[in-house]
């Protein structure tokens, strides 16, 4: 059965949020929740929230999430009433494609944001989902 892959909707201050915390981590990989919820066929992603790259050693070309914030995570959706929709992640000095390291550590249903950050700042976002197939596959930002 096919998975039905819905366009992200993300809110100008989460993109922002994103790609600041990309240039503040750089040359290193930042990585951060975000939150919203489903609506009329569309993810829309409301807000980002930074979290710990935990990675011990080259941060450069990895990053961590400690299984507390996961935790941390879920109960602040619930909290506040909303769906934790992903992960995003920056990719400094290359573009903004999953690894072979992303592709081992995904999940199914998330949404997986990459912010391209090159010396100049952030070059280029997409976002990626897995498939049932255990590849991923690109989604649209609208």
């Amino acid at each position: 059965m096919s998975h039905q892959f819905l366009p992200l909707e993300i809110h100008t201050s989460a993109m922002n949020d994103m790609k600041s915390h990309g240039e503040d981590a750089f040359p290193n990989e930042c990585c951060g929740f975000f939150y919203g919820e489903e609506k009329n066929g569309v993810r829309v992603v409301l807000f980002a929230k930074r979290i710990e790259n935990v990675k011990e050693g080259d941060q450069r070309r990895r990053f961590e999430i400690s299984g507390k914030d996961y935790m941390k995570a879920e109960r602040f959706a619930t909290k506040e009433g909303l769906t934790l929709l992903g992960i995003y992640h920056s990719h400094p000095l290359h573009p903004a494609i999953p690894s072979e390291h992303d592709l081992a550590v995904a999940m199914p249903w998330f949404s997986y944001v990459i912010v391209s950050v090159e010396n100049a700042g952030v070059d280029h976002v997409r976002s990626w989902q897995l498939s049932t197939e255990r590849q991923f596959k690109e989604e649209i930002i609208k």
